[in-house]
């Protein structure tokens, strides 16, 4: 079997080059052809879980299921996950290698050309095309040394590229001329055409623009892409794209932490037209109208307890409660939520101890090893299924643990205040669970109207034939190349 590639990179972050690989996955996968995803490098605290436990970015997740395919880890094998402005956690093939701050990671990148490498020719092995997402810019040229995400992999691999830049944040044809004119000649050339994507209105009043971007650069149009509207159905990555959202009469308020991670919970809520989800940026109050204050997850608990309370939101918080309203912390949100956090390796950050906002009854110690888990539970309430993940460190124990509302593999989960307004538990997806999702609702007086994973699919079948009609993907399969033998 002979296998293709097509690495897909953009003019800058968040120009749409996940949901273009999404999509196109989804037509290839309906085309009838074996197809899967790959990312060298990611940046995200927005991780999906793989079934042999471990961690990859979870637009890599979705253009997996786009594929028809289950997550592996060989699909985005290096993932970094920000701890603080200057260090991430590094990610290598699904497992945790440690922490390390920006310039040690560009000085040093060890081993990971070659993991990325490893993990790339085990999926070629597999399928008829992959398609390689890039990230960030190629146009960053003080990185292109050592560079693992975008020409330095497409250069290793032997791979051709289609350049993406996006209308909608202005100045396209200056985003893909710019880029043409800074790379070296030898990178230029991997270029073989260009896609613009995000375009609102009349498409023809582009025609002009797009032929001045091929008479520039050489470089064919491959497709100028409408907005697609629906987007916003399908699970966010970069927290860039999370963003309230106005439905029905059940509001659900979701402090926007610093540090927030594995916010995709939020997703099947948003998808509700009973529910509306409105994300609180810094520097406002929490609305006192809420039915439900949800503090998700965070890559810094400590860190972002400490910004809630800057911002004021445990006031807030606390009003909320002593209103009636209700509170639900997964994950970080669940260890803020108690009498006391306690680090005494620094495991998330700096050592120390820190009170919690004490709605619940517990007391977290960041300690012992980082559980990656997908997990199926069911709630002690009417015993319905649960289906989600979870992604921690940390133990949380004390009274209100006994008032458990989930258990999982046989062992309880989660605690509940004496009130039993407030909850809390490590598990991540477990909205994406039609009927707990629909009596979770019914319990704030609102109805669930939707199935969620049904939508989902519906929206990349969707997706995909947006792609179809506004991308030339005939002569994307052209333009997609064998991968060397030598760098199998």
């Amino acid at each position: 079997m002979t296998t293709k590639a097509l690495m897909i990179q953009g003019t800058g972050s968040n120009v749409g080059k996940s949901m273009l690989v999404a999509g196109l996955a989804r037509a290839l996968r309906l085309r009838g052809l074996s197809v899967a995803p790959f990312k060298p490098q990611n940046m995200s605290n927005n991780a999906a879980v793989t079934a042999d436990g471990g961690e990859i970015g979870r637009a890599q997740a979705l253009q997996a299921r786009a594929a028809g395919l289950a997550p592996h880890t060989d699909m985005n094998p290096v993932l970094l996950k920000p701890e603080t402005d200057t260090g991430a956690q590094v990610i290598v093939q699904g497992k945790r290698r440690g922490t390390r701050a920006a310039g040690s990671f560009m000085r040093d990148k060890a081993g990971l050309l070659e993991a990325t490498l490893e993990s790339f020719h085990r999926l070629a092995a597999q399928h008829d095309i992959i398609l390689i997402e890039g990230a960030g810019s190629p146009a960053e040229t003080n990185l292109r040394q050592g560079d693992i995400a975008n020409m330095g992999f497409a250069e290793a691999a032997g791979v051709p590229v289609v350049l993406v830049g996006d209308i909608h944040r202005g100045g396209v044809i200056a985003q893909i001329v710019g880029t043409h004119t800074v790379l070296d000649a030898h990178d230029r050339a991997r270029i073989k055409a260009f896609a613009v994507n995000r375009f609102r209105g009349d498409l023809s009043l582009f025609d002009g623009g797009r032929d001045d971007i091929a008479r520039w650069t050489g470089w064919p149009s491959v497709g100028v892409v409408p907005w697609f509207w629906d987007a916003w159905k399908l699970p966010a990555e970069d927290m860039m794209d999370i963003a309230s959202h106005a439905g029905g009469a059940c509001k659900v308020v979701v402090p926007q932490l610093e540090r927030m991670a594995n916010f995709d919970d939020l997703d099947p809520l948003a998808a509700e037209p009973s529910v509306t989800v409105e994300i609180i940026p810094p520097g406002r109050a929490l609305p006192g109208d809420a039915d439900l204050v949800l503090i998700p997850g965070s890559k810094s608990t400590i860190g972002d307890l400490a910004y809630l309370r800057a911002q004021g939101w445990d006031i807030d918080i606390l009003a909320h409660h002593r209103r009636g309203g209700h509170v639900l912390g997964l994950c970080g949100g669940y260890q803020m939520l108690g009498q006391t956090i306690d680090d005494p390796d620094g495991v998330d950050g700096q050592p120390g101890k820190v009170a919690g906002l004490g709605l619940l009854d517990v007391h977290t110690v960041m300690a012992g090893d980082k559980r990656v888990t997908l997990s199926d539970a069911r709630t002690l309430a009417g015993d319905l299924p649960v289906s989600g993940y979870e992604i921690h460190m940390g133990r949380t124990t004390g009274p209100d643990c006994t008032r458990a509302w989930l258990t999982l593999e046989g062992r309880a989960e989660g605690a509940t205040s004496a009130d039993g307004r407030v909850r809390g538990s490590y598990l991540h997806g477990l909205f994406t669970s039609d009927a707990f999702r629909a009596r979770f609702l019914a319990d704030l007086g609102h109805q669930s109207d939707i199935g969620y994973d049904a939508g989902v699919e519906a929206t990349l079948d969707a997706l995909a034939a947006h792609l179809e009609r506004y991308m030339d993907i005939d002569r994307l399969l052209d333009l997609a190349e064998p991968i060397p033998a030598r760098a199998r």
